[in-house]
C-alpha cells in the first residue's frame, strides 16, 4: 500500500480490502484478461479516490461492506480512465510498469478500458445505492469525457486561457475527487450540508492537485525535462505554467518555438527555461495556492472527527508538496 496512508493502519487495511474487491471483480474465465489488468491494480497507486470515499462515509452512518464496494467501483472507474488516457498519450509506462496499450496494443487497451467501465457499474448494481449517487457518478463520467474532448479541441491553440484550462481539469481530476467525497458522504447518509462541503473539498483539492502536477513537470532539470512535458508539448497540450508564460511573452519567443513542425529536445528544454523566465510556474503556483486555501477552508467547516484529521493531513501532503 502507498506510504501516503502509512500513519493510518485502519484505513490502510480497508484499502487493501478494497483492492481485493477490485481483483475479485476482474476475475474471468479468460485468464489473459486478468493478466492484462492485475499488474495495474497491484502497481502501488495512491488509492486517493477510494480513500476519499471511505473517509467521507465516516461522517455519517458507516456501513463497511457498502462503503468498500463503492470505493472499489470508484477506483475501477479511475483505472478505466487511466487505460484510455495511456492510449491517447501513447504512454509506455504507468506507475512504473508497462501500460496495457504498450504491451498489448491500442485496440486491446480500448476494450480493456471499456470492460473496466462496465464492471464499475456492475459493482454499483450489487448494492442499493441512492439514485442521486448513481446519477452523479454517471455525470462525472460524462465530465471526464468532456474534459478529454476539450483538451483535444484546444491542442496547439496558444491563446488558450485559464478559464479553458480550468474547464479541462475540472472535468478530469477534480470531477473524480469531488464524486469520491460526495458518494461516500451520501451513502453514509450524511446531511446535505456535509455532502456539499465534502464535494467542495474534493473539487478544490482536485484543481490544486492538478495544477501542482503541471508545475512539477517544469521543475526538473531544464536540460532534461520530464516525459510528461515532452509528451504534452509535442501533442499540443498546453498546461497552466505554459499558458501564463505565453501571456507574458511579448516577444513571442515561446510561440516561435511551438510553431515548429517538430520539437527537438533542445526546443523543449528552451521552452522550459522560458516558462520559468516569464514567471509561468510562479503564477501557476499562486493559483494552486488559492485553490489549496479554499480546500482547507471547507475542510475546517467539517465536524470534528478522525476522518477530518486524516483529510486535513492528506491535503497538506498532496497540496503542499514539491515532488
Amino acid at each position: 500500500m502507498n506510504k501516503l496512508w502509512g500513519n493510518y493502519p485502519e484505513l490502510t487495511e480497508e484499502l487493501l480490502q478494497v483492492k481485493q474487491i477490485i481483483k475479485k471483480n476482474i476475475r474471468s474465465r479468460e485468464k489473459y484478461l486478468q493478466e492484462a489488468i492485475s499488474p495495474m491494480i497491484d502497481s502501488g497507486g495512491k488509492m486517493l479516490r477510494p480513500a476519499f470515499v471511505l473517509l467521507a462515509g465516516r461522517f455519517g452512518k458507516y456501513d463497511p461492506k457498502r462503503m468498500r464496494q463503492l470505493a472499489a467501483a470508484i477506483e475501477m472507474l479511475h483505472v478505466a480512465t487511466l487505460v484510455h488516457d495511456d492510449i491517447l498519450d501513447d504512454s509506455k509506462f504507468r506507475r512504473g510498469i508497462e501500460t496495457v496499450q504498450y504491451r498489448y496494443g491500442k485496440e486491446y487497451a480500448v476494450y480493456i478500458g471499456d470492460f473496466l467501465f462496465c464492471q464499475c457499474f456492475c459493482m454499483l448494481s450489487e448494492y442499493e445505492y441512492t439514485m442521486e449517487s448513481l446519477k452523479k457518478i454517471s455525470k462525472s463520467i460524462s465530465s471526464i469525457c468532456l474534459g478529454e474532448i476539450r483538451q483535444y479541441h484546444f491542442r496547439y491553440i496558444k491563446d488558450i486561457n485559464f478559464r479553458n484550462y480550468l474547464r479541462i481539469i475540472s472535468g478530469k481530476t477534480a470531477a473524480l475527487f469531488a464524486i469520491s467525497f460526495f458518494a461516500g458522504a451520501k451513502e453514509g447518509k450524511c446531511s446535505d450540508k456535509i455532502c456539499n462541503l465534502l464535494t467542495k473539498v474534493g473539487y478544490h483539492m482536485g484543481i490544486a492537485f492538478q495544477i501542482i502536477d503541471d508545475i512539477l513537470d517544469y521543475n526538473g532539470d531544464m536540460d532534461t525535462l520530464g516525459k510528461s512535458v515532452q509528451s504534452d508539448l509535442k501533442k499540443g497540450y498546453y498546461t497552466l505554467p505554459l499558458i501564463y508564460a505565453l501571456e507574458a511573452d511579448r516577444e513571442n519567443r515561446i510561440s516561435n518555438i511551438l510553431e515548429k513542425p517538430v520539437l527537438t529536445e533542445e526546443d523543449i528544454a528552451e521552452v522550459g527555461r522560458l516558462v520559468h523566465a516569464y514567471g509561468g510556474c510562479k503564477k501557476a503556483g499562486q493559483m494552486a495556492a488559492r485553490y489549496t486555501q479554499k480546500a482547507f477552508s471547507y475542510i475546517e467547516r467539517l465536524p470534528e472527527n478522525g476522518s477530518k484529521k486524516i483529510i486535513r493531513e492528506t491535503a497538506s501532503r498532496l497540496l503542499e508538496r514539491d515532488y
